[in-house]
């Protein structure tokens, strides 16, 4: 599974890692977090993050 950048504070989304605190389960892949989840760190959306490469 693929990590996502913030494009605005550099907050790496880790899918074996998820986001427990803001309601996404350790393995959720990126496609599977809510459209409505927020950077833990900037709270900006899905939108501005990048596949890290």
């Amino acid at each position: 599974m693929k990590s996502y950048i913030c494009d605005v504070c550099g907050y790496i989304y880790d899918p074996a890692v998820g986001d427990e605190d803001n309601g996404v389960a350790p393995g959720t892949p990126w496609e599977d977090v809510p459209e409505d989840w927020l950077c833990p760190l900037c709270s900006v959306g899905k939108d501005q993050f990048s596949v890290v490469e």
